[in-house]
C-alpha cells in the first residue's frame, strides 16, 4: 500500500537531528525513522524537555511507508552480512555503516509481512500503563503470532500512535448542481457520476468498499461466496475515470473528477487549502489504517547502551510519551490523523477542532462498522488479485 501523509508541494516540517546531554559513551541514544509529517516537530522538543536523564536523540523522516519497509530489508541484509562475512576495518577508508534505528514507523498493513520475514521484533510494552488504556481493537491490531496473523494471546509487535480511514472526497461546486452529496458507498454507482470518480489503485480498498456496499466485510476470505460481486465491480469500473494510489487527488483539484476515494491524511491536508473540497466517512463503515512504532530485528546487533531491566528504555520512554494525553492531542491536531488515545479522554478534554471534525473523531456508529484490513490467507489474497486484474484493465497511472 502506497499511502502517503503528504501532498506534492505541501510544506514540510524540518525535523533534523536533536541531540541532548553529554557525549559520554555510556549515554543512552534513541534513533527513530518516522514517516514524514506523522509527528509534529514541536513534540520532539517537548519530549527532550521531559527526559529525566540525557538521551542522544536522532529523528529522521522518510517520505513513504514503502521506503521504511525497504530500509528494514536493507538493515536485515546488513546485519546478516556482518554476522557471516566479517571484514577488516581500515581506519579512514572503511565507510561507516549507518546506525540501525531503535524504532521506525510502519503501517499496520505491512505488519504481517514484516513479522513473517523477521524484519521486526516484539516490543515490551505491557508494563506501560497506557497500553492497558489503549482501546481493544488497537491492541488486537498489533498482537500477532510469529506468522504475522492476529492472535489475542500473541506478542506485541507495534505501538499504534495515530490512525485514519478511507473516505470520500468530493467537490462542492460540482455537487451543488446535482442537488445531493455523497454519504455512502452506494452513491459511487449513481449514473450522474459515470466517468467522474478517482479510485485508489489497490484491490483490498476497492474490492473492500464494494463488499461493504453489498453488506459484507472488508476481510471476506472467500469472494466466490459473494453474489454479484464481479458485476458490481465492473459497474464501478465504468464510473471510474482514474486509478492511482499516488495522484488520485490531482484530478479532483483540477475538476476532471468530481469525487475521489482516498486516505483521510491526504484529504485533510487538501481541505486546509481548497475550500471546494468536502469529505465524508461513508456508511456503512469504511477501511481503517494505523501508523505504528516497530523495532527492527537488526537492532539487536546495535543495542543502545545504558538500558536496564528496572527502568524504561529510550524506546519505551518515547512510546510512553506519544501515548500521554497532551501528546495524543497534539498528534491529532497537527498531523492530519488522530491518536487512538483520544477514545480514553472525556469529550470536554478534547479540543473542539478535533471533536467537531468527523474525519478525526467519527461518529461511533460509523466507526464501529469500520474495519482494519487484516491479513488474509494466501488463497484469499490470490482471489483478490485475480479479480482485480479482471476488472480494472486500463484506467491506471
Amino acid at each position: 500500500m502506497k499511502r502517503r501523509s503528504f501532498l506534492v508541494g505541501a510544506s514540510a516540517l524540518t525535523l533534523g537531528q536533536l541531540a541532548s546531554g553529554c557525549n559520554s559513551r555510556q549515554q543512552q541514544s534513541l534513533n527513530v525513522r518516522l514517516l514524514k509529517d506523522s509527528i509534529p516537530a514541536q513534540l520532539l522538543g517537548e519530549f527532550r524537555k521531559a527526559l529525566t536523564q540525557p538521551i542522544a536523540l536522532n529523528f529522521e523522516p522518510e517520505t513513504q511507508l514503502v521506503d521504511v519497509y525497504k530500509r528494514l530489508e536493507i538493515w536485515k541484509r546488513q546485519a546478516k552480512t556482518k554476522d557471516t562475512k566479517p571484514r577488516l576495518s581500515i581506519p579512514f577508508i572503511t565507510p561507516k555503516t549507518p546506525a540501525i534505528a531503535n524504532l521506525v514507523t510502519l503501517g499496520d498493513y505491512w505488519l504481517d509481512a514484516a513479522i513473517e520475514q523477521e524484519l521486526i521484533q516484539p516490543l515490551e510494552l505491557s508494563k506501560l500503563p497506557q497500553w492497558q488504556q489503549l482501546p481493544p481493537r488497537w491492541q488486537l491490531l498489533v498482537q500477532r503470532n510469529r506468522k504475522g496473523k492476529l492472535d489475542k494471546s500473541g506478542l506485541i509487535w507495534g505501538a499504534p500512535y495515530r490512525w485514519g480511514s478511507t473516505v470520500i472526497a468530493y467537490r462542492r461546486d460540482k455537487f451543488k448542481a446535482l442537488g445531493w452529496t455523497p454519504t455512502q458507498w452506494s452513491d459511487l454507482w449513481r449514473p450522474e457520476l459515470r466517468d467522474r470518480i478517482s479510485l485508489l489503485d489497490h484491490p483490498r480498498e476497492v474490492i473492500g468498499l464494494t463488499l461493504k456496499k453489498l453488506g459484507f466485510s472488508y476481510n471476506t476470505p472467500n469472494l466466490s461466496e459473494v453474489p454479484n460481486l464481479e458485476a458490481e465491480l465492473l459497474a464501478l469500473h465504468q464510473q471510474a475515470k482514474f486509478y492511482s494510489s499516488k495522484h488520485y487527488l490531482e484530478p479532483l483539484i483540477l475538476g476532471d473528477t468530481w469525487l475521489a476515494v482516498g486516505w483521510s491524511t491526504d484529504i485533510l491536508a487538501l481541505r486546509g487549502r481548497d475550500r471546494q473540497v468536502e469529505a465524508v466517512l461513508p456508511q456503512p463503515g469504511t477501511a481503517l489504517w494505523a501508523d505504528v512504532w516497530v523495532q527492527p530485528t537488526a537492532r539487536t546487533q546495535q543495542a543502545s547502551t545504558g538500558e536496564t531491566a528496572d527502568s524504561l528504555s529510550p524506546t519505551q520512554q518515547w512510546v510512553n510519551f506519544c501515548w500521554q494525553q497532551q501528546s495524543a492531542i497534539e498528534i491529532s491536531l497537527l498531523s492530519d490523523a488522530a491518536s487512538p488515545l483520544l477514545f480514553t479522554l472525556n469529550p470536554q478534554e478534547i479540543p473542539p477542532e478535533i471533536r467537531k471534525n468527523p474525519l478525526l473523531l467519527p461518529d461511533l456508529s460509523v466507526l464501529n462498522d469500520s474495519e482494519f484490513l487484516y491479513p488474509l490467507p494466501k488463497e484469499a489474497v490470490e482471489q483478490y488479485e485475480e479479480l482485480w486484474q479482471a476488472i480494472r484493465p486500463i484506467k491506471v497511472t
